[in-house]
């Protein structure tokens, strides 16, 4: 007779998970509440306000408002262009060989970021930058001429998009795989054409995943530092930029300042990361 393969014991199982519970701890948690605390420290260590009245200042609050914008357009694009993407190989007719590529790319490019990132759009589309050369000896178009500058708030938003597309197309896929066929057939019997049936059925269900992404997509904009700032420099006033000046350790920096802008920058990544959940499930409701 048999014997049934003994359970791992719940106490032993929960070993597995030690890694990522210290990763956690180390590099989100512990680091988090270093933030929080130091944001309400003066520089001699006792409890102030003063970080939160100093980020009412013209500077900050353009470092914000242009941060948020910056965040606001590269999600808008990213949905819009990974939406039709990836509608494109699930309902457009394309071939289906086409799909697995795609979403392999889609992959590796929504993780491809920071100065490896910078780097390859400069050598693409920088001042001598390979398409710019091309374009000017083969054509004589002059891209700077055009008023085109990589290194500028439309070249991030540009670099941007080469990750925010990828990762719409990687969470909006499952979701277009879950429309039903049976509602598409119940629509075309009831003499919908295909336009009424995307606009009356797939994309109010599609709706919560869409703005869920959306969220993602902003929040996954507005924290990021490390493709802005190799590749506009101090030129470009956004929040990760200036947050990076305040603690890299210059004279004239004020850590508690940036971990007030930190602090600031983890609210709104929050409410935004928090918005895409509750829409998550909203969604994943709707598609069962």
């Amino acid at each position: 007779m048999a014997t049934r393969p003994s359970r791992i014991r719940p106490h032993l199982a929960w070993l597995g998970l030690l890694p990522f519970l210290a990763f956690a701890l180390l590099f989100l948690i512990l680091p988090t509440i270093k933030i929080v605390i130091g944001a309400f420290q003066a520089q001699g260590g006792g409890f102030t306000l003063q970080n939160f009245v100093e980020l009412n200042t013209a500077s900050n609050r353009s470092a914000y408002w242009t941060s948020i914008k910056l965040s606001f357009v590269t999600a808008a694009l990213g949905c819009l262009v990974g939406f039709g993407m990836a509608a494109a190989v699930s309902f457009g007719g394309l071939p289906r060989f086409l799909r697995s590529p795609l979403l392999t790319f889609s992959g590796v490019a929504s993780n491809f970021a920071g100065v490896p990132l910078a780097f390859a759009f400069i050598a693409t589309l920088g001042p001598v930058g390979l398409i710019t050369v091309w374009l000017r000896t083969e054509f004589g178009i002059n891209l700077r001429a055009m008023g085109f500058n990589l290194l500028s708030y439309w070249g991030l938003v540009i670099t941007y998009l080469f990750f925010q597309i990828p990762l719409m197309i990687l969470i909006i896929t499952p979701a277009l795989d879950g429309l039903k066929r049976e509602w598409r057939e119940a629509a075309e019997v009831l003499g919908a054409t295909g336009a009424q049936y995307w606009r009356m059925v797939a994309l109010p269900i599609l709706f919560p995943a869409i703005l869920g992404t959306f969220a993602l997509l902003f929040a996954n904009a507005f924290g990021a530092v490390a493709t802005a700032f190799a590749l506009t420099g101090p030129q470009l006033n956004i929040v990760p930029i200036k947050l990076f000046a305040q603690i890299r350790g210059d004279v004239l920096g004020n850590p508690n300042l940036g971990y007030a802008l930190a602090f600031g920058m983890i609210l709104i990544t929050a409410a935004a990361n928090i918005l895409y959940i509750w829409l998550r499930v909203r969604s994943e409701r709707w598609l069962k």
